[in-house]
């Protein structure tokens, strides 16, 4: 593949090569950079259409402010790739998102030009008041500056850290970058309010509104600037939000506009004294027309053809686990009303938009708010209503607080339906979804499945339809399920009982969500050796099948439990239960297999699952290992 013409890019070692540039020759760095980026991402896939947003503000920031001593903190991270290039890590950026190549998101551990980890939306604020604190309690840091969009501006977490910086009043840099979209078009008030104020001609026009650049300005144009500044702030007229907060506003501003930047970085560089919040008007996929013209602006995009934009994508012989999920969840929203949907702004990613294209005042997309989404799904079903709150099992995780307080204790039938369960590949160990079956298994009343495969997946939901006895969760994977016939209708599931697969005499392989084809794969193997395995799909780890428990128990050398999650989860709950029933007390071997303590960075999910151990060789060898120790140490009475 060729690759682009990047003369003055080339002079670009890391951020300081960009302060003795002119403004005329950072705009074609900028123009460089961002060819760079559209062909290394058309090589690896990635979020394309963040990063082509803030090519300018890229180059503007480094080229202003003096990183790594100042702190540039990207909000969520996925827009980070220009920043990489500019950061002494271009000559690795055709290694995004691969095994033991960059991440696809800032990481302290990679350069110490990403002084802050993110991969979750809205930390950015509060990472970077916690940076000028430490400055001004004399750490060796400069300014903070933190890069923030419109859609994660609108969670909850933000609105605290804008509250609390406000209140600080220390010198505190937020780059608003308004792009008008989020992953989806991002909803609700504060985005009405921001495409207010980029639509406001008087201030569109305007290079800047900060009382502090009004100096600089030539006499003409002072007072001009001066009554557009009104507008904003409330001198003469209402107030806007972050003036109220105890921000100094400046903008809107063109954030494709190379000398607009860098007039006003530098201003408030020079000049601030306290918050000050820049507003950024962006366009997402900005340079590239494939992006520009797309629904989701090549927000994520697998390999692709640069002349063209087509994305290179398998055909698969299944259709996904969210796409399974999204027609199963329609079709249940067709035969009763009271179905109802909720994502955080992720109604694509979770199957929810099939959905909504039928019943769409039935569909609720919250935004980047998963605490509020939560809530929000507990008082609908308190309503009567059913709700089904879809949200990845890493997102989940951000409404723990809301489960346990606002559905658990009080016994509500929220759904939770828990996508990217598991490990995810290239988005590495921020997205996977590796704890959920801990975090929900141990809360009292709940109601918690796993689906081995994309027809489970079709069952449970018409089981979580169903019940109204309080708070049900179902997970399943990334990706495409693996080619079973789908049911005309999901069948609801006798609560608490699983299912035995194949039958055997010395070892059982209990499995618990899509690790299942794998344990029947190491069954087989071990078949074939002499050994006779058992293989059962627990379904449930809560209630988990106390009956199914004690047959392999007691009908077997030796037990494996199995499931793509952390330790804490599936497995433990199995432990309890046998140590409770005494059936560890006659030599019975155990072997849970979970997830590794340790968190596991990207690279294809085959080659994660062999990182973590639970491909089907691992899954052979510690049936051997069980099958070998226990012939020369335990006695097994009820097999005498």
């Amino acid at each position: 593949m060729t690759r682009p013409d990047t003369p003055l890019l080339d002079r670009i070692a890391g951020p300081s090569d960009l302060k003795g540039l002119s403004d005329r020759e950072l705009a074609q760095v900028a123009r460089e950079l961002r060819a760079e980026v559209i062909s290394a991402v058309s090589e690896t896939g990635g979020h394309l259409g963040s990063s082509l947003g803030v090519v300018e503000l890229t180059v503007a920031i480094h080229a202003v402010f003096n990183t790594p001593m100042d702190k540039l903190i990207w909000d969520v991270g996925h827009q980070c790739y220009p920043h990489k290039v500019l950061t002494g890590r271009r000559d690795r950026i055709r290694t995004l998102r691969q095994k033991d190549g960059l991440s696809g998101f800032t990481r302290r551990d990679e350069s110490e030009y990403d002084p802050f980890g993110a991969a979750h939306s809205s930390t950015s604020i509060s990472a970077a008041l916690g940076f000028a604190v430490g400055r001004d309690m004399g750490r060796p840091t400069g300014d903070a500056i933190a890069v923030i969009g419109d859609g994660s501006i609108s969670a909850g977490m933000a609105y605290e850290a804008l509250n609390n910086a406000g209140a600080e009043g220390r010198r505190l840099i937020v780059i608003l970058n308004d792009n008008e979209m989020s992953i989806a078009p991002p909803v609700g008030a504060m985005s009405t309010y921001l495409s207010r104020l980029y639509a406001s001609e008087p201030m569109a026009q305007m290079k800047t509104l900060a009382d502090s650049f009004e100096k600089l300005m030539p006499p003409p144009m002072r007072e001009g600037a001066r009554r557009a500044r009104q507008l904003v702030t409330g001198q003469g007229g209402s107030s806007t939000l972050f003036d109220e907060l105890g921000f100094d506003y400046m903008g809107p501003i063109n954030g494709h506009d190379m000398h607009q930047l860098l007039t006003v970085l530098r201003a408030a560089q020079t000049l601030a004294n306290g918050p000050v919040l820049i507003h950024c008007c962006t366009v997402k996929g900005k340079g590239y027309a494939p992006a520009e013209n797309s629904a989701d602006k090549y927000h994520g995009v697998s390999k692709f053809n640069l002349e063209t934009g087509a994305q290179a994508k398998s055909r698969p012989n299944a259709p996904s686990y969210t796409s399974v999920f999204g027609r199963a969840l329609t079709e249940e929203a067709a035969r009763d009303p009271r179905v109802v949907a909720v994502t955080a702004a992720m109604p694509e990613g979770t199957g929810v938009n099939l959905m909504a294209q039928r019943f769409p005042k039935r569909v609720f997309d919250v935004g980047i708010a998963e605490q509020h989404g939560v809530t929000f799904a507990a008082g609908m079903a308190a309503s009567g209503l059913r709700p089904f709150c879809a949200i990845y099992s890493t997102f989940l995780q951000r409404g723990y607080d809301q489960i346990v307080h606002d559905v658990a204790l009080q016994r509500l039938p929220v759904r939770f339906a828990i996508d990217r369960a598991g490990l995810v590949g290239a988005d590495g160990a921020t997205h996977a979804g590796s704890f959920d079956i801990a975090y929900l298994s141990n809360l009292p009343g709940f109601t918690v499945m796993a689906a081995a495969d994309e027809a489970e997946l079709v069952h449970m939901v018409a089981t979580a339809a169903a019940h109204d006895e309080g708070p049900i969760a179902f997970r399943y994977p990334r990706g495409n399920g693996i080619g079973v016939q789908l049911p005309e209708r999901g069948e609801v599931l006798p609560l608490g009982k699983g299912r035995v697969i194949r039958e055997g005499s010395d070892l059982a392989i209990l499995s618990y969500g899509s690790l299942l084809p794998q344990a029947l794969e190491a069954a087989a193997l071990l078949e074939a050796e002499g050994h006779s395995v058992t293989v059962a799909d627990a379904r449930f780890a809560k209630p988990l099948d106390l009956d199914l428990v004690r047959q392999l128990a007691r009908h077997h050398r030796g037990l494996i439990t199995l499931e793509p999650g952390a330790e804490g989860g599936f497995g433990s709950v199995v432990l309890h239960a046998l140590a409770r029933e005494g059936l560890l007390d006659r030599g019975l071997a155990v072997r849970p297999m979970t997830l590794p303590d340790r968190f596991i960075h990207q690279a294809s999910p085959d080659e994660m699952y062999a990182d973590a151990g639970l491909t089907v060789e691992h899954i052979r060898a510690t049936a051997l290992g069980i099958l070998g120790r226990n012939a020369q140490v335990y006695t097994f009475p009820e097999r005498a």
